[in-house]
């Protein structure tokens, strides 16, 4: 099965106090969705790539980082919430792909190794998701007053990427009359089993000034790899 991705760069910067979109702020020197791309570009299983978002600045950006468009199969424009965007997404990935791979470009720390994980067990089970076990007390409050401790056994921080087939990821949008957080909980809906994975620490989504300064150090203090550039 020929798997694809959708990246999801149509996100707004405005809790990283920033005047540009968000997939453009610069991380390490370079347009924050460019690292989610380099890990994309180097996970062999994925053969194509849909870029979503600010298309015209979106490519200014790769090309001024020079950084090559390898396996990108197309561009399109997002939608105002991120459900349009993926929808968008799907609609412009090429016949021919079976399985897809959604990720945020916030998640600008993903690794290729998670990718392949999460693409190899949706592969065999139909939907996987990279997923974080919550680790802090959990409390429901009501008006800064604590109502009650909220076990957490069996809870996990949804991440990205999320993989599925693309059948199922057709019909769970075409299905939908409701706005969804994320495409598992519209896959789940349909009755469809989704797979967790495991996920990273490091691929934390990118919202705030803080979180953008937090993964600024751990690039500072780490031998991150930078993008392949075009060739002469």
């Amino acid at each position: 099965m020929r798997v694809g991705a959708l990246l999801l760069a149509a996100g707004r910067g405005e809790r990283l106090e920033s005047r540009s979109d968000k997939a453009l702020v610069l991380l390490g020197g370079r347009a924050l969705f460019t690292w989610s791309l380099h890990a994309l570009q180097r996970t062999s299983i994925i053969e194509g790539i849909v870029v979503v978002g600010p298309v015209v600045k979106l490519k200014a950006a790769l090309a001024a980082a020079g950084a090559a468009p390898d396996r990108i199969v197309a561009w399109c424009e997002g939608g105002a919430e991120r459900q349009q965007s993926v929808a968008r997404g799907l609609e412009a990935l090429p016949a021919g792909f079976d399985m897809v791979a959604v990720h945020d470009a916030a998640r600008a720390l993903v690794t290729p190794a998670l990718i392949a994980r999460c693409v190899a067990e949706a592969l065999e089970h139909g939907a996987a998701i990279a997923a974080a076990p919550l680790e802090d007390t959990l409390k429901r409050a009501s008006l800064m007053q604590i109502e009650t401790t909220v076990p957490r056994t069996g809870l996990w921080r949804a991440q990205t990427p999320q993989v599925f087939r693309r059948d199922w990821l057709e019909a769970a949008h075409a299905a939908t009359r409701s706005i969804a957080t994320d495409d598992a909980g519209l896959v789940e809906a349909l009755g469809k089993p989704v797979r967790i994975v495991p996920g990273d620490a490091l691929n934390f989504k990118i919202t705030t000034a803080a979180d953008l300064a937090l993964a600024e150090a751990w690039l500072a203090s780490s031998s991150a790899s930078v993008p392949p550039r075009k060739s002469c």
